[in-house]
C-alpha cells in the first residue's frame, strides 16, 4: 500500500494541473474579450473599442441603444446566425465538448486516486481509470487548441464580421488584436496536455503481492 501511494504523486499532481486548466478552459468560454476590434466611428462605440467573443459582443456606449443597459451594449448571438463565422461557430462547439471532457478527465483521476488512497489494489482498474483519464485530458487540450488557433490566425490577417445593423457594429475594424480569452486558452492547453501525458505516464509498481495477485 505505501509503496503503491509513493508512486502517485505525479498523478496527483496532475489531478491539480488538470484542474486548473479545466477551469482556465472554462474562463476562457466566458470571455468575451476573444478579439479586441479598434473603430474609427465612435457615434455608438463611444470607446473605439468593441470585443468579440465566441457568445455576444460588447462595446462601451453613451448613448441608449439597447434596454436595461445605459454604457455597456452587448449582443448575444447563436451558432446557426448566418454572419456567425466559422472560427466562431467552430469554438461554440469545441470548447463546450472540452469542458465536458475536461470534466471526465477529472473524474476518471479521482476514482483512480480514490482506489488508490483507499488500499483498493486492484492494478487493472487504476490503470484504466488513469489512462482514460490521460485520453479525456488530451482531447480536451486539443479541442481548446483549435478555436485558440483559429481565431488567433484571424486577427492576425484582420478578418471581418458581417455583424446585422441591429448589432451597431461595423464589418471590418480598423485593427483589432487578441484578447484575454486566447491566452488564458493557450495556458488552458498547456495544462490539459500536461495532465494528459502524466496520467498516461502512470505504470503500476511491480511488487511481490501484486505478483502473487495477478
Amino acid at each position: 500500500m505505501r509503496s503503491l501511494v509513493s508512486t502517485s504523486h505525479l498523478q496527483l499532481a496532475t489531478f491539480a494541473v488538470g484542474t486548473i486548466g479545466w477551469i482556465m478552459c472554462t474562463v476562457s468560454m466566458g470571455l468575451v474579450e476573444w478579439r479586441v476590434w479598434h473603430v474609427d466611428n465612435t457615434t455608438v462605440i463611444s470607446s473605439g473599442v468593441a470585443w468579440v467573443g465566441i457568445w455576444k459582443v460588447c462595446f462601451i456606449s453613451y448613448l441608449h441603444v439597447s434596454p436595461g443597459y445605459k454604457e455597456q451594449f452587448c449582443h448575444k448571438f447563436r451558432a446557426f446566425d448566418s454572419f456567425v463565422p466559422h472560427e466562431i461557430f467552430a469554438a461554440q462547439g469545441l470548447l463546450l465538448i472540452a469542458m465536458i471532457m475536461g470534466l471526465l478527465g477529472l473524474t476518471a483521476t479521482i476514482f483512480a486516486l480514490r482506489n488508490i488512497y483507499m488500499g483498493i489494489v486492484d492494478k487493472t482498474l487504476i490503470a484504466h481509470f488513469f489512462l482514460a483519464g490521460g485520453f479525456f485530458y488530451i482531447f480536451s487540450g486539443l479541442c481548446v487548441l483549435i478555436p485558440v488557433s483559429w481565431n488567433f490566425y484571424s486577427v492576425m490577417h484582420n478578418e471581418s464580421i458581417a455583424f446585422p445593423p441591429s448589432y451597431h457594429m461595423p464589418s471590418s475594424p480598423v485593427t483589432q488584436e487578441v484578447g484575454a480569452a486566447v491566452p488564458v486558452g493557450i495556458i488552458a492547453v498547456i495544462l490539459l496536455l500536461l495532465s494528459g501525458t502524466f496520467s498516461l505516464s502512470y505504470r503500476f509498481p511491480v511488487t511481490s503481492n501484486t505478483i502473487m495477485q495477478s
